[in-house]
């Protein structure tokens, strides 16, 4: 959406508070406009993005609020949106009496940009918050972070894309860096014959203790799913800005997912029989989503989507996890070894692994020795309120 106002013209703005189901679908569908013409842009599903959204369908409002805002031309032309978000999980988990902005998408005018921090920041400190974080929607376990580095490419599924302006935006504003969050790309040309050997040695050596590899169990999808709850609160309980997940949000997860998981790209690493870790990968749906307009399924994107999943070339590394005991065992270069040898299997070359935290310094060196190389870039602001 091209705007007609210059970067410093004053405008005369509403600010106004989402209620009902138009505003609701005006503030979903403002990016597919905002962005109309970019060939990297990928729509989200508006099926799923209403969902999230929807106070009544969304597991996230059992524990937790939020409230959507959009700013609009005195004509009525929407200019911008954002959440103000109050996690009562991660304020509880870990004391940090912090408050989120996201779903933050404005066109390139700062003044448009500043009325939205404005209003996000008022309401957070009107919950009592002291902090703002951002942009993540809802939390570090959904999407999160503005993009600065890689403009130049379609994104992954499940990870954000937007303007170069949005950075300069949030920090003029006052915001700074709270972490950068790390993309890899991976090509199953690093896959060597010497890194399968020693995978095979060390799942030898792995089984001789008990621990063992198997993918998922599709016929027992929800109790495969209820496995991984306890890994993942465990595995990533040391991470930035970490809220647990429930079991009614894992559970949504899951069946969200389980329409488009490739079970051949999800690996359990087992004690015994017992969960310890855990792979999970998913074709990258975006080769998709990008060619169905305004993420419409109806009437004829249910077609491209149905029809367009054989043929995808990418996969995302979504999640790799280990309970803490099982770190320093080899077992996530078993998992990554496992994931290279299915990617290859089904004709496909490169995978992105995301998002990795800048200072997870185990993960950064596991991903650099598999061959792993540092494409793209998102970053976590905070500001004090």
């Amino acid at each position: 959406m091209k705007s007609t106002l210059s970067i410093e013209t004053p405008v005369d703005l509403r600010l106004e508070k989402v209620e009902g189901r138009k505003a609701l679908s005006q503030f979903i569908d403002f990016p597919h406009d905002l962005y109309a013409g970019d060939p990297n842009y990928v729509p989200e599903l508006f099926i799923s993005q209403e969902v999230l959204l929807n106070p009544a369908k969304s597991p996230f409002f059992e524990h937790s609020k939020a409230v959507y805002f959009l700013a609009r031309s005195l004509e009525g032309e929407v200019l911008g949106r954002i959440a103000a978000i109050r996690n009562n999980n991660y304020i509880q988990f870990s004391g940090d009496h912090a408050g989120f902005f996201g779903f933050f998408d404005v066109i390139d005018h700062y003044g448009v940009a500043k009325a939205l921090l404005d209003t996000a920041c008022a309401w957070l400190r009107e919950e009592g918050l002291d902090r703002a974080i951002g942009p993540a929607n809802f939390s570090t376990n959904e999407t999160c972070g503005a993009l600065i580095e890689n403009f130049n490419e379609p994104p992954f599924v499940l990870t954000t894309y937007n303007y170069p302006y949005y950075a300069e935006f949030l920090e003029r504003y006052g915001f700074v860096k709270n972490a950068d969050l790390l993309s890899y790309m991976l090509s199953t040309d690093h896959l060597t014959p010497e890194m399968e050997t020693l995978g095979a040695q060390l799942e030898a050596r792995l089984a001789r203790r008990g621990i063992t590899i198997r993918t998922i169990d599709m016929k027992n999808f929800k109790k495969e799913v209820n496995k991984f709850l306890p890994i993942y609160n465990a595995s990533w309980n040391q991470n930035l800005g970490f809220v647990p997940m429930t079991e009614t949000e894992i559970r949504h997860m899951g069946k969200d997912l389980k329409p488009v998981i490739d079970p051949d790209f999800i690996f359990f690493a087992e004690k015994n029989g017992q969960p310890i870790g855990v792979a999970l990968s998913i074709p990258n749906l975006n080769e998709i989503f990008i060619k169905i307009p305004r993420g419409r399924l109806f009437p004829t994107g249910i077609f491209r989507f149905l029809f367009g999943r054989k043929s995808i070339k990418t996969v995302r590394v979504v999640a790799l996890g280990l309970l803490p005991e099982y770190r320093r065992t080899g077992l996530d270069l078993c998992l990554y070894v496992r994931t290279y040898q299915a990617a290859i299997r089904k004709g496909i070359r490169y995978g992105e692994a995301s998002w990795i935290l800048e200072n997870n310094v185990m993960m950064n060196r596991a991903l650099t020795q598999i061959g792993g190389k540092v494409f793209r870039k998102h970053r976590l602001y905070e500001k004090a309120l």
